[in-house]
C-alpha cells in the first residue's frame, strides 16, 4: 500500500481479523455519520474488507491482509 493507512482502519482491519463479524456487528461497532471519521466508509471504498453477501459475514480483503502484512512487517523491521 503506497499512502499510510490511518491508524483507526488498521483498527479495524485487525478488530475484524481476529474473529469473523457479521455485517450487522460490524455496522453497529464502526459507521458513523461524521465526514471526518469515516473509517467504515473509506476501508470499503479502498478494497480493505469483503462482505460475503449470503452469510453477511466481514472478512479482511486479500488487499487488506497484504496491508497488514506490510504494516506488520515494518514495526518488526523485517
Amino acid at each position: 500500500m503506497n499512502s499510510p493507512m490511518n491508524a483507526l482502519t488498521i483498527q479495524l482491519l485487525e478488530w475484524i481479523s481476529n474473529h469473523p463479524r457479521t455485517y450487522a456487528e460490524a455496522l453497529d461497532a464502526w459507521q458513523t455519520s461524521c465526514p471526518r471519521l469515516s473509517i467504515w466508509e473509506d476501508a470499503c471504498i479502498a478494497g480493505l474488507i469483503d462482505c460475503e453477501p449470503c452469510s453477511r459475514i466481514v472478512s479482511v480483503s486479500r488487499k487488506g491482509q497484504v496491508a497488514l502484512h506490510q504494516l506488520s512487517q515494518q514495526h518488526t523491521g523485517t
